[in-house]
């Protein structure tokens, strides 16, 4: 079977993801030359900890009990917080798919892990351990909003590899978080977006929309052909051949595995609300079959 083109949604995540890596990444960058009286012109200067909508997250125990935020956080952090959340609800984690920086660089580096080891590729881990190792971030999501509701302070800066990311620079960043970020990156390398799958905690927090997130991705169980294209295009190697929706809690809506981009067969898999007709079913079934002859 030819390999697929890339749709219009993959080639629109992929400019909407670089667009905010690059808008992350000359906020930063500014935020650091403001102190010595120098800005890159209609860039706007606010530290990281400000436009995090995570900071909004821990913040919460706090805003609720005292009516202020823990230290370094902004109140258009509560902000974004709310409006991810809206999305979520939507379309659940597409902010973990389309928007995160640290998300985005761990893409571009597997891009050369997949030039390295081909199909070897995202499949080092065992899938037995593999299973278990996901849900290692529910429990950093728990440790990160318990010890900043308790101490009032954003712990999660000294271990955060997105904040050492954007600021390793600047002398400011602790080693610890500076070796998660080395060996996060390094893992790139072998594994798809190991941080996000195994320890991200507000990756976690959003991978809980999945179950009841409104837009979802669907399977045409009448017109599927099991040629498991879905399930290969995934980089959270979710099984998606053996679903009628996707509600796997680590689901990025990147929507890699759809229609669109590696199912071979149109309108099998879909990012869509409901679910499909009957109608549809046996029209699509009749449109596949006469096609191929």
């Amino acid at each position: 079977m030819p390999a697929k083109k890339k749709g219009v949604a993959s080639k629109l995540r992929l400019g909407i993801q670089l667009m905010f890596l690059l808008l992350i990444t000359l906020i930063s960058v500014n935020h650091g030359l403001s102190e010595t009286g120098i800005q890159i012109p209609f860039i706007g200067n606010p530290s990281l900890h400000g436009i995090c909508p995570f900071g909004g997250v821990v913040s919460l125990y706090q805003l609720v009990t005292t009516g202020s935020l823990v230290q370094k956080v902004h109140e258009a952090s509560v902000v974004l917080m709310a409006l991810v959340f809206f999305l979520a609800v939507l379309f659940g984690p597409v902010f973990c798919g389309w928007v995160c920086p640290m998300g985005t660089v761990q893409e571009l580096i597997g891009k050369l892990g997949k030039k390295l080891f081909k199909k070897r590729y995202n499949h080092f881990v065992p899938s037995r351990l593999d299973g278990y190792l996901r849900f290692l971030r529910y429990g950093v999501l728990v440790w990160v909003v318990y010890v900043t509701a308790t101490s009032m302070k954003l712990v999660f800066s000294d271990v955060d590899p997105y904040y050492a990311l954007f600021n390793f620079w600047t002398g400011e960043v602790p080693l610890t978080a500076l070796i998660i970020l080395g060996l996060t990156l390094i893992a790139s390398l072998f594994i798809e977006r190991p941080f996000c799958k195994y320890a991200c905690p507000y990756g976690a927090l959003l991978g809980i929309f999945n179950i009841f997130r409104i837009f979802g991705i669907k399977r045409n169980q009448n017109t599927c052909i099991n040629c498991k294209a879905c399930d290969r295009a995934c980089p959270m190697n979710i099984s998606v051949s053996t679903s009628t929706t996707v509600r796997h809690h680590q689901c990025i809506t990147c929507l890699q595995c759809t229609s669109e981009t590696a199912c071979p067969v149109p309108a099998t898999v879909e990012l869509m609300a409901g679910n499909f007709s009957l109608e549809a079913k046996g029209a699509q079934k009749v449109s596949t079959e006469g096609g191929a002859q």
